[in-house]
């Protein structure tokens, strides 16, 4: 199906279906998904550093069309690749119909208020409007979603879902092929690994943290290094 004939469809559905799309207003539990969508925003804008073509956002309107736009979905995060980023940023959202694709992928991160939308309504209107993977993320464990970690992608335009790994200590993950990383969801931190590093990705913030980490120990080892020189030089003088 080709994208404007999954356009169509969902508008047609819509027209059909009078639920409206506008997510309720934001109540005060969206303070909980804001750590997780700023690293998560950090650590994919760090790894798509240098390329004007890859879309890193999120918290903008998602629409078919102009048609819709007041009739939106608001992803947490949003990927695209091979886009004009500055033209879809500049009009604070996602219009498919202007930038000649869907995003190739979605997070949401749950809340108390929006957590049952996320994997009911949400679901299946990225699928219909032919979102390539769809993540979802729930830091309570699946007290708001129906799953800690799930994702799902495209396939004959219904959501197919990824397989999970579960280890032993409760860390969950699932491998997405559009980034290239595993998301991990590890004592109700979503965490982004990447196979080829073998490591854990960092956000800016851990990054800068980290570097002080190093600063600050590498000054005590200074310290200690001036400390035994001191001792030495004693013991030369008596």
């Amino acid at each position: 199906m080709t994208t404007n004939q999954r356009l169509e469809s969902a508008r047609t559905k819509w027209r059909e279906e009078p639920e409206p799309l506008n997510d309720p207003p934001r109540k005060i539990d969206a303070m909980q998904q804001f750590p997780t969508l700023a690293n998560i925003e950090q650590i994919l804008e760090g790894r798509y550093d240098g390329r004007d073509d890859v879309l890193v956002n999120g918290q903008g309107y998602l629409c078919t069309d102009r048609e819709h736009i007041f009739s939106n979905l608001v992803p947490d995060v949003v990927v695209a690749f091979g886009v004009d980023v500055e033209r879809i940023e500049a009009t604070n959202g996602y219009v498919i119909s202007e930038v000649g694709k869907p995003p190739d992928f979605i997070l949401e991160v749950a809340s108390k208020s929006t957590g049952r939308r996320d994997y009911t309504l949400k679901r299946r209107r990225y699928a219909e409007m032919g979102v390539l993977e769809y993540w979802r993320f729930d830091q309570t464990g699946g007290k708001r979603h129906d799953a800690p970690l799930a994702g799902d992608r495209l396939s004959d335009g219904d959501y197919t879902p990824f397989a999970l790994e579960k280890s032993p200590d409760g860390e969950i993950r699932g491998f997405s092929p559009t980034l290239g990383l595993y998301l991990c969801w590890v004592k109700g931190q979503l965490l982004l690994f990447d196979p080829v590093s073998g490591e854990h990705l960092l956000s800016r913030v851990e990054l800068l943290a980290r570097i002080g980490q190093a600063e600050a120990q590498r000054d005590e080892a200074v310290r200690e290094a001036e400390r035994l020189r001191e001792l030495v030089r004693r013991l030369k003088s008596d």
